[in-house]
């Protein structure tokens, strides 16, 4: 219903400035000159007939009005659900809003809040919605006019607008302006552009959240639909910035902080000025140090090493040649051993492609790429320094992710403390997943939970692997035993408990690798272990190495950076381009299979280890190991052949005839190696159960009573046995 003549002429004698509107709600007339005097009431009374309604002229008898727009909503329910979050945050922060403010309905779906205020501008965009370039909030002042409505809202009417303060003026704009969605993006420079792929910002910007960075100075106060309103803390003044919920930026109105205001702040720009005054550059290249961000591979020289055949007895040859190299440079530098580097990295790929991918043998036969690796040596030569070497990338990794498991999991705490009503008025905090990548000392339940929440794989690494060994002696249902039986053959594990919910991991992929002494191992090296097949799977290392005296050879750090960078791309490689999941969220592996030429090599090698176990020059100890190989070896083809399809580039799909050749390398030498600690351990064990027989005899007696035994017995085993010096041992054998 159109406002009368009669009503327009009423608002002209309250003070308004009045004009006739034609179709479209145009002026009927030149109404420029009307915006500084009223017009004529006879004027109107002329232009009756040709009238469709009135409007007021803004900017005159200092009339302004906000209008809201609601057409820009996708849905009428849309518009309905903002103007009512609008209007109940607007009068939530200003003083008697309804005594203040007249609020009628227009025709297309908004809403005109009209007032007087001795401040009026021209007309202004407040708000734009996102993705949107008409405005969702704009004045109408200084050269505008409203068209006059029928539908009030508001206790008062046109007649009784009220005149408001300039400051109360400028809250009302700045509440306004709280639903603008800024699309800026802010532009970061920095001086390294180096940073390739997953860069530290962007890795910071999503494990991080504003509201969390600025807590010691911003408080929430209010949640709307897509963002959160902000205020200083302790602050009785109006609100400061909000946050999108969308893309988790920060928007600040105060310019008494550190941080830009009226420009959108990623976490990461909260944390550049936070801690380095805005440079960009020192911040990026600080948490590159934390382990944000992808690492890039610097192309390096590394020194090409020589060493003789003879003393190489690991296959590195089965690595590229940069790994290789790597490998060899930390032999000549730090004096780790070439064997458990080798073996470590081994365990490391492992890791790294997890479910992933498997390998396929044939129709019905698939293996995963799960290894369990015992590094023998005697305390003090270095096991896990070498190690380390290898493995520090993942490790540095997986510190990072618990670091920021326990960080996020104390949030989430905090959270759970709050009452209903206060959950309402903060942001919602998820149980954060672990995403932890390696455990030391941990119970097979916690660990099938762990698993549960990392599909791809859990790695286990210990210093010394007697105590993880020792739980495995004793096989009765629902034992550790048989969860560690099922993780190695890659099947479906189940752990019931009397006190807790069950665990249950499909595919449980557990790679080990940890040191132990080699007489402790000849003490756990039993036939309980043997018979129940559990040491059978544990590929062992054993290589010949003495305590070496200080070394004034260096690795450059440069080296280093590259190492860890190869290790992280290839990580990140599998976890981007590899790694898939089904519609339920569970990991379908990728199926690698033997390509025509690795068919006819498999057969071969399988015939050779069948072949191994039917001899009657193999002795019972080593055969029941073989069995397992005929596993191992398409398990090393699959890491072998993901690491060179890394290197090169090329296609992985299948697994090709120098993979698999390279695999059979690997078996061979972890054969050797069981023969060799089988050898060792009946050695130490004849050598404990001559000392037990003499116990009550000198260590004089014991050593010639050995002598006429085993005549070329191991001196330094026997000094350890009998734990005295090999100078002790020489002195008995000279007399």
């Amino acid at each position: 219903m159109n406002v009368t003549l009669g009503r327009a002429i009423n608002l002209l004698n309250s003070g308004f400035s009045v004009m006739p509107i034609s179709e479209g709600k145009k002026p009927l007339i030149l109404w420029k000159e009307y915006q500084t005097k009223k017009i004529e009431k006879s004027e109107l009374e002329k232009l009756e007939s040709k009238t469709k309604g009135y409007g007021i002229i803004t900017g005159y008898y200092n009339v302004e009005c906000i209008d809201v727009d609601l057409k820009v909503f996708p849905t009428i329910q849309d518009g309905k659900k903002f103007w009512g979050e609008f209007v109940s945050f607007i009068s939530d922060h200003i003083d008697d809003f309804n005594r203040k403010f007249v609020i009628y309905k227009t025709i297309n779906s908004g809403y005109h809040i009209i007032y007087r205020c001795s401040k009026v501008e021209g007309n202004r965009k407040l708000a734009t919605l996102k993705g949107h370039s008409q405005a969702l909030i704009e004045t109408r002042g200084t050269g505008g006019y409203i068209y006059i409505y029928d539908n009030q809202v508001s206790e008062m009417s046109y007649e009784q607008i009220q005149e408001i303060t300039e400051e109360e003026r400028d809250i009302l704009f700045s509440l306004c302006r709280y639903f603008h969605y800024d699309e800026a993006k802010i532009e970061i420079k920095v001086e390294n552009t180096e940073y390739s792929g997953l860069t530290p910002w962007e890795d910071y910007n999503q494990r991080n959240r504003v509201l969390d960075l600025i807590a010691n100075e911003f408080t929430a106060v209010k949640h709307l639909t897509d963002r959160i309103v902000i205020r200083k803390t302790n602050s009785k003044d109006a609100l400061h910035g909000f946050i999108y919920k969308d893309t988790g930026m920060c928007y600040l109105f105060t310019t008494a902080t550190i941080y830009p205001h009226e420009t959108p702040l990623t976490p990461f720009s909260i944390y550049s000025y936070k801690y380095f005054n805005g440079d960009y550059s020192a911040a990026a290249k600080e948490l590159y140090k934390e382990g944000y961000g992808e690492r890039k591979i610097r192309k390096v020289e590394i020194e090409k090493i020589e060493i003789p055949k003879e003393d190489l007895i690991f296959p590195i040859d089965v690595f590229p040649d940069s790994i290789q190299s790597y490998i060899l440079l930390n032999q000549k530098t730090l004096n780790h051993s070439i064997d458990y580097m080798g073996c470590s990295l081994l365990w490391l790929l492992s890791l790294c492609i997890g479910n992933a991918c498997k390998v396929e043998v044939k129709t019905g036969w698939r293996e995963s790429c799960n290894i369990w690796i015992g590094l023998i040596g005697k305390a003090g030569l270095g096991k896990t320094p070498s190690i380390n070497a290898i493995i520090f990338p993942i490790a540095k990794k997986n510190s990072f992710e618990i670091k920021h498991y326990q960080n996020e999991y104390k949030k989430y705490k905090e959270y759970e403390r709050l009452t209903a009503k206060e959950k309402k008025d903060v942001e919602e905090v998820k149980e954060p997943v672990r995403k932890q990548l390696i455990v030391n000392d941990i119970t097979v339940e916690a660990l099938a939970d762990l698993h549960e929440e990392n599909q791809v794989g859990i790695a286990v690494f210990k210093d010394e692997l007697n105590g993880w060994i020792k739980d495995m002696n004793k096989y009765k249902p629902g034992s550790d035993l048989e969860f560690w039986l099922s993780c190695w053959s890659n099947q479906a594990a189940i752990l019931t408990r009397k006190t807790a919910k069950s665990s249950f991991v499909q595919s449980p992929l557990i790679p080990v690798l940890g040191g132990i002494q080699p007489g402790i191992f000849s003490q756990i090296s039993t036939m309980e272990n043997k018979d129940n097949g559990f040491l059978d799977r544990l590929l062992v290392s054993y290589p010949d190495k003495e305590i070496e005296h200080y070394n004034k050879n260096s690795i450059d750090q440069e080296i280093l950076d590259w190492y860890e960078a190869y290790i992280s791309q290839f990580y990140n490689l599998v976890r981007n381009q590899v790694l898939q999941y089904n519609k339920f969220g569970e990991i379908e592996s990728r199926i690698i299979r033997f390509d025509s030429q690795a068919d006819i090599e498999w057969e071969r090698i399988f015939n050779n280890i069948t072949d191994l176990q039917n001899s009657d020059d193999i002795s019972e100890y080593v055969k029941s190991m073989l069995s397992k190989q005929k596993a191992y070896v398409p398990r090393f083809a699959l890491l072998i052949n993901t690491l060179w399809s890394f290197e090169t580039g090329k296609d992985f799909d299948f697994v090709t005839k120098e993979s698999l050749l390279k695999a059979e390398k690997l078996s061979n030498y972890f054969i050797a190696m069981s023969k060799k600690i089988k050898v060792s351990s009946l050695e130490s064990n004849e050598l404990s159960e001559i000392i037990r027989s003499m116990k009550n005899e000198s260590i004089e007696k014991k050593i010639e009573m050995i002598h006429k035994t085993i005549p070329d017995f191991n001196r330094s085993e026997l000094a350890e046995l009998l734990n005295v010096s090999r100078t002790t041992i020489y002195k008995h054998l000279k007399k």
